[in-house]
């Protein structure tokens, strides 16, 4: 078998390999693209059974597990919104009534840098300090 046949058929082999690969890939994204149709599809008869039961339009006690772990669920997200809400009201902007006795808002994390502080020429900045606080120099070079 001469050589160029050797690559032949070594390409035909690679061709084979890729295009298999390709299909195999393309199989998968479908497969998930139905997935995720499907789970809209559960999604949205949720809803509506949701609703429904709400109304009183579909009654069923063998659902009240479920939706009870719906709506507690439900109250978690509001209880989390008003959390968020509350967090994100800046310190001096008036809170919501009865909140007097809010907590304090906290320093920040990294101290404003010294703006009189210098640097010193041929020496170290006006950070060496603070690092000496949390690195002591332990005498080794």
């Amino acid at each position: 078998m001469s050589l160029l046949d050797q690559l032949n058929q070594h390409a035909n082999r690679l061709v084979d390999e890729v295009q298999g690969s390709l299909r195999k890939a393309r199989a998968e994204g479908e497969r998930r693209l139905i997935l995720r149709q499907h789970r809209a599809a559960l999604e949205e008869l949720g809803e509506r059974a949701y609703s429904l039961i709400r109304s009183g339009e579909l009654q069923t006690d063998l659902l009240d597990p479920e939706v009870q772990v719906v709506e507690s669920k439900l109250a978690e997200l509001e209880a989390k919104s008003r959390e968020l809400d509350a967090a994100s009201t800046p310190p001096d902007a008036p809170g919501p009534p009865g909140d007097a006795h809010a907590a304090p808002a906290p320093e920040p994390a990294i101290p404003p840098a010294d703006e009189a502080a210098e640097p010193v020429a041929n020496g170290p900045g006006p950070g060496w300090d603070a690092a000496n606080r949390f690195f002591p120099p332990s005498g080794r070079v």
